[in-house]
């Protein structure tokens, strides 16, 4: 299960580097092609990390990838 979650997380990753700004995150979840879950999961676990920021609130919130960490 790990494992997967962090397959979704590549796959969060590489959607964000190719989309400009906060995206909604349900435009994420509906454009890779995973279980809900399992995206939210993945979402979880680059916010954990400080990978992605986070912004605005339920159920309107959006993502970015936080440049500085991934410098």
């Amino acid at each position: 299960m790990v494992t997967w979650i962090g397959l979704c997380a590549g796959e969060v990753w590489k959607y964000l580097e190719t989309h400009e700004g906060y995206c909604p995150v349900e435009k994420v979840i509906n454009d890779i092609d995973a279980p809900e879950q399992s995206v939210l999961m993945a979402i979880g676990w680059l916010a954990r990390e400080g990978h992605i920021l986070l912004r605005g609130a339920p159920p309107d919130y959006r993502i970015i990838l936080n440049i500085k960490k991934t410098t």
